[in-house]
């Protein structure tokens, strides 16, 4: 497994996160830390989307986050609302 320094956000994943409630943030940024730190996170339920190098995980029951590792770097690609944050829509 890469070692992860830091985590950034997509310009469409920004305009998401800034519009999600503060208690869904602070779950966000849980989440990205274990994600690092243990990506085997049982609460993240990370899957490969089929056929492609991207990945979800699931910042709760409600809203879910799209991303990919790119060298030192999580790039988070979408976080929403169930179909939004997986980027459809």
């Amino acid at each position: 497994m890469k070692v992860i320094i830091e985590v950034l956000l997509t310009e469409r994943a920004e305009k998401s996160y800034t519009k999600l409630p503060l208690h869904v943030k602070k779950k966000a940024n849980r989440q990205f830390k274990r994600l690092i730190d243990i990506p085997q996170y049982p609460s993240l339920r990370v899957k490969k989307k089929q056929g492609e190098n991207i990945f979800e995980a699931r910042v709760d029951y409600h809203y879910r986050f799209t991303f990919i590792v790119e060298e030192k770097t999580l790039r988070i690609l979408s976080i929403g609302p169930h179909d939004e944050g997986l980027g459809k829509k």
